[in-house]
């Protein structure tokens, strides 16, 4: 008899990539706006994040917009974790928008309309609309199949109730379709868009509990709608200003967000929208919700950025602006004048400045053991010890690199646990930005169109050595 040959059955996962700022869920704040010491993948900072804390009340309130914060810091100090913290603490309902400062330059679009639409992504309106609802728990479904094929459509009827009163309703074949889909079966409690036809599964209903000896752990069980069967109920679309902007200019309408083909759009079109949802917020029907902007390396902007924001700043539709820098005191970009940070005094002075300040060994220490825990890599006490003291003498994104390139270097000598040995094989094998130099400096002759001289790349190795 021939052997039979087993398919190798593999699971499929899904993909998640982990990323520099993957940890982060949160700020890391109590009640009372005070930041724990280690909390939601942050540490340290306490000064910073408080402030973010109080940044965070002024958004959620929605009364104040057009205020600009700027994190300044050394590189490595965690200005954009804390711009990430403060973006998973807002949540879904208020919008975040991030860019670099030199994306700016990259767009085929100005300056000053790139700038604009990041301002209007970041401008969130809840529009308020009345709808027609059927909610009741299904105490029937039946359905009326063709005998033969090519015969009339099936149909059916479902009978539905509330603590209150019973009735049957007549079902067309999409509401047919839309109950498979949605697997709904007598005891279910469901609610039914009139205007749309959109069935949404409820839950189950608590008379129907003891219906099977055990049920799923996602089954929720609901009690059974009271009053009327029809009820009319509000439903809030949240959409961005942008976005509005986008189908109102393009002739295909919102599959232009998809395309990404949005260009310049006429300011025309901008100051119609905006009246409209003016007129919206008088009626009650619409209310604007200011959200975040947030320009990472501001110092890349050029001095005609920097004055269209001190314009856009002073809009009543402005969204609350948060620019980091790792800049101290250099040239304004797009000018021969130096300020702090590169960022223009007038402007300087309509920001609120918070300030990072570098890691202590015991901090990088904990931010080690949050990313060894986020990407899944044992190491070993003395390891860890090995490369907390390498991150305090390079820096903290250097032994962060190191932690997975340690765990391959593990996995190739058959170990499960990253030892001190891992840890110095990958400290010889990639270059910290120090000892980068240091090659260069004493290699500087054997490099093409070298332009630094042998006396000044001395002063330099011996002033970082120092």
């Amino acid at each position: 008899m021939a052997d039979l040959k087993l398919s190798e059955a593999r699971d499929l996962t899904r993909i998640e990539r982990i990323g520099a700022h993957s940890h982060i869920r949160g700020l890391g704040l109590d009640s009372t706006l005070t930041p724990r010491a280690v909390s939601e993948g942050l540490v340290g900072q306490l000064p910073a994040r408080k402030a973010a804390g109080v940044i965070l009340h002024m958004i959620r309130s929605g009364r104040i917009a057009g205020r600009g914060v700027l994190i300044a810091g050394q590189p490595g100090t965690g200005k954009t974790a804390i711009a990430m913290g403060l973006a998973k603490s807002l949540g879904d309902q208020t919008p975040f928008a991030m860019l670099s400062a030199s994306e700016i330059f990259s767009f085929e679009i100005s300056k000053t309309e790139a700038l604009r639409q990041a301002f209007r992504k970041a401008i969130g309106v809840r529009i308020k609309e009345e709808t027609e609802v059927i909610e009741g728990e299904v105490v029937e479904i039946v359905i009326d199949r063709p005998g033969a094929a090519g015969a009339a459509a099936k149909t059916g009827k479902v009978t539905l109730k509330t603590t209150e009163m019973e009735a049957c309703y007549d079902m067309g074949v999409k509401l047919i379709e839309a109950m498979g889909k949605e697997k709904v079966q007598s005891g279910d409690v469901i609610a039914l868009d009139k205007s749309s036809g959109k069935i949404t599964k409820l839950g189950r209903s608590f008379s129907r509990s003891r219906d099977y000896d055990a049920v799923g752990g996602n089954t929720k069980f609901v009690q059974c709608p009271d009053g009327e069967l029809q009820k009319r109920k509000e439903v809030v679309h949240c959409v961005t200003l942008h976005e509005i902007d986008v189908i109102n200019s393009r002739t295909q309408g919102f599959l232009a967000l998809f395309t990404g083909d949005t260009g310049e759009i006429r300011s025309e079109v901008r100051e119609q929208i905006d009246t409209k949802v003016a007129e919206w917020r008088e009626e009650g029907k619409a209310e604007v919700v200011p959200g975040v902007l947030f320009i990472d390396e501001v110092h890349m902007l050029d001095v005609e950025c920097f004055s269209f924001l001190n314009r856009a700043l002073e809009n009543e539709m402005a969204p609350i602006l948060v620019v980091a820098t790792n800049r101290g005191h250099t040239v304004i970009r797009g000018t021969n004048y130096k300020s702090p940070h590169g960022i223009p005094i007038d402007l300087l002075d309509r920001l609120l400045v918070v300030k990072t300040e570098p890691y202590s060994e015991d901090d990088i220490r904990k931010i080690l053991d949050i990313r060894c825990q986020e990407e899944d890599v044992e190491m070993s006490e003395e390891a860890k010890v090995l490369l907390t003291k390498i991150g305090v003498e390079t820096s903290l994104r250097y032994a962060i690199h190191l932690i997975t390139s340690s765990a391959l270097a593990c996995q190739k000598r058959k170990g499960k646990v990253v030892e001190m040995e891992d840890i110095s094989r990958v400290y010889q094998l990639f270059l910290d930005v120090k000892r980068s130099t240091q090659y260069l400096m004493e290699y500087q002759s054997q490099y093409m169109f070298n332009e630094v001289a042998e006396d000044e790349g001395n002063e330099k190795v011996s002033g970082m050595q120092s």
